[in-house]
C-alpha cells in the first residue's frame, strides 16, 4: 500500500485544461476492440464453478455463468456512498437482532416486493423496490478505507501496479474506443475525486475523470472551465470570434495533422464553456417540480445531474457522496441525512424509467464497506459504528439488471456472509458484461501488460441470478 501511495502521491485529477491538452495529443490504442462481446461470440470459460446463488423466493432458476449472454447498457452511474455506508441502516435491516445491534431502528419497511424489507429510514426508496436488487452478502473482510475502496473500485488487491477503476475502463472501451465523440469528456465525476480511486492507473491520463467542482444545488451551478463566472455567452463569443482572427498562423496552415488536433480541442474547449455543453450543466433549464421532485440538496440535484449527464450519452457518471463515516453519533447523522438520498435516488430510478432510459443505465449504490453491526456505545464513539468489510451491503439497478430481487443472506445480526458471498470482482465484473465488455479479454494499454480486464471471478461467479438476458 505505501509503495502504491509513493507512486501516485502528486498526481491531481483531471480539470479541463489538461484534459483538452491529453484530447490533443493523445490517441487510443489500435487493437480491433477485442474486448467488445456479442451474443454470437459470449461463451467464456468459467475459471471457477458455475453461479451457485441464494436467491429470495420467487427469484428465477439460476442460469449458468458459461452462458451468460452480454448485456446492451450503455451508461453507468455509480453513487459512491463514501465512508462506508450501514447495511443495518439500508438495505439488510435486523430488528430482531435487539438494541445492542439496530436500537431503536427495529422496524423496517415492507417494500412494494412482497417479503423485501429495508431500512425504516427509505420510505421513497420502498415505494420502488421493483426497480432495483439488494445484494445483502459482498464481503472483501478488509476495514482499510483506501484497501477497501480500491478492491470495490478495481476488483483487485493492491499491488505494485495501479490498476484502473471501473470508470476509467469504461471510458475507454465504452468511450473513447468506442467512437465516443463530445465536448463533455467520457466519465464525469460529481463534484468531488477521491484521489487514485477515481483514477486511470496504468490506462494513463487521458482516462481519468473530469471532476466538475461546485454545487449543483446552487444557482449557478458552477463547473470547473465550463461556468465562467461574470462571462455571459456572447462576451464569450467574442472572445472566440477575437482569438480565430488572430491565429494568422493556424488558418495558413489548415489540414496539418498535429495542428488540426491543437484546433479541435480548442473548439472542445469553446464548446465545453458556450455550446450545448455548458447547457447540459444548467439544471435552470429544468421544471421546478423535477427539481423539487428530487430534492433542492447537493445530493438530490447531483442525481439530476446524473441523469442530464445520461441523456447527453455519457458512459460514466459518479456521485460521490460524503459523510458516510460514522464511527460517532451514528443515527443522529443517520436521521439528518439519510431521507436526502432516500428522495433524491428513488426520484433518479423513477426518472430514468418513465424516460426509457431506465434498461440503458446501469445504476449501483454502495461504499468501500459496511458498519460494525453492533453499535459502539462507549466513550469515544457514543453510538458509532466502526468499519466493517466482511458482510455489507450494495443495490443495483437498470441496465439488465432485474428488480425486486435480493442476492445473498446475512446471518441474524448482520456480521457474518450466510449464504451466496459475492466478491469485489464478482461485482465489477458483472458490471462489465452488463456493458457489452468482456471481463477476461486483455486489457489494451500503452504500457504493454498482459493482463485481462479482471481476475476470475469467485466460485459463486457473477451475478447471473440478476441478469435479464440470461
Amino acid at each position: 500500500m505505501r509503495k502504491m501511495n509513493e507512486e501516485r502521491k502528486g498526481k491531481k485529477m483531471l480539470d479541463r485544461r489538461r484534459f483538452l491538452s491529453v484530447c490533443a495529443g493523445g490517441s487510443a490504442i489500435s487493437c480491433g476492440l477485442p474486448y467488445l462481446v456479442s451474443s454470437e461470440t459470449a461463451n467464456p470459460a468459467n475459471p471457477a464453478n458455475p453461479a451457485n446463488p441464494a436467491v429470495s423466493a420467487g427469484a428465477a432458476e439460476t442460469v449458468s455463468f458459461s452462458v451468460m449472454k452480454p448485456g446492451k447498457a450503455k451508461h453507468v452511474i455509480q453513487i459512491w456512498m463514501w465512508g462506508g455506508p450501514s447495511h443495518l441502516e439500508t438495505f439488510d435491516p435486523k430488528p430482531g437482532a435487539g438494541p445492542a445491534y439496530c436500537g431503536t431502528w427495529d422496524s423496517p419497511l415492507v417494500t412494494n416486493v412482497p417479503q423485501m424489507e429495508i431500512s425504516q429510514s427509505l420510505p421513497e426508496l420502498a415505494r420502488c423496490a421493483d426497480l432495483y436488487s439488494c445484494i445483502r452478502s459482498m464481503t472483501h473482510e478488509t476495514n482499510h478505507h483506501e484497501v477497501a475502496a480500491y478492491r470495490m473500485q478495481t476488483g483487485r488487491m493492491p499491488g505494485e501496479k495501479v490498476f484502473p477503476n471501473l470508470g476509467a475502463v469504461i471510458s475507454k472501451m465504452r468511450g473513447y474506443d468506442a467512437g465516443y465523440d463530445s465536448p463533455i469528456p467520457p466519465y464525469v465525476v460529481l463534484t468531488t475525486g477521491q484521489g487514485r480511486f477515481s483514477e486511470s492507473g496504468f490506462l494513463g491520463s487521458r482516462y481519468k475523470p473530469f471532476i466538475s467542482g461546485g454545487d449543483p444545488s446552487k444557482t449557478p451551478f458552477l463547473v470547473s472551465g465550463y461556468i465562467l463566472p461574470g462571462i455571459d455567452q456572447a462576451r464569450q463569443a467574442r472572445r472566440q470570434e477575437l482569438l480565430n482572427g488572430l491565429d494568422s498562423w493556424g488558418n495558413a496552415h489548415d489540414g496539418h495533422r498535429v495542428l488540426d488536433d491543437v484546433l479541435s480541442a480548442r473548439q472542445n474547449a469553446f464548446q465545453l464553456i458556450s455550446g450545448t455543453a455548458s447547457e447540459t450543466f444548467d439544471l435552470g433549464r429544468e421544471p421546478e417540480a423535477v427539481r423539487d421532485a428530487y430534492g433542492r440538496n447537493w445530493f438530490g440535484q447531483s442525481c439530476l445531474m446524473a441523469r442530464r449527464l445520461v441523456e447527453r450519452g455519457v458512459p460514466y457518471i459518479t456521485i460521490n457522496y460524503r459523510g458516510w463515516d460514522t464511527h460517532k453519533r451514528h443515527f443522529e447523522t443517520l436521521t439528518r441525512r439519510q431521507p436526502e438520498w432516500d428522495a433524491g435516488l428513488a426520484m433518479l430510478l423513477k426518472d430514468l424509467r418513465d424516460r426509457n432510459l431506465l434498461d440503458d443505465t446501469i445504476i449501483w449504490w454502495g461504499g468501500e464497506f459496511g458498519r460494525t453491526p453492533k453499535i459502539q456505545r462507549e466513550s469515544p464513539w457514543f453510538g458509532g459504528r466502526g468499519h466493517f468489510g466482511r458482510c455489507f451491503s450494495v443495490m443495483l439497478a437498470g441496465g439488465g439488471f432485474k428488480g425486486g430481487m435480493s442476492v445473498g443472506r446475512s446471518d441474524e445480526t448482520g456480521e457474518n456472509v450466510a449464504e451466496r458471498p459475492v466478491l469485489p470482482q464478482d461485482l465489477l465484473g458483472s458490471i462489465y458484461w452488463q456493458m457489452g465488455i468482456d471481463p477476461t479479454a486483455k486489457m489494451p494499454n500503452e504500457k504493454g501488460f498482459d493482463l485481462p480486464i479482471m481476475d476470475p471471478p469467485s466460485e459463486n461467479g457473477w451475478l447471473t441470478e440478476l441478469t435479464q438476458n440470461s
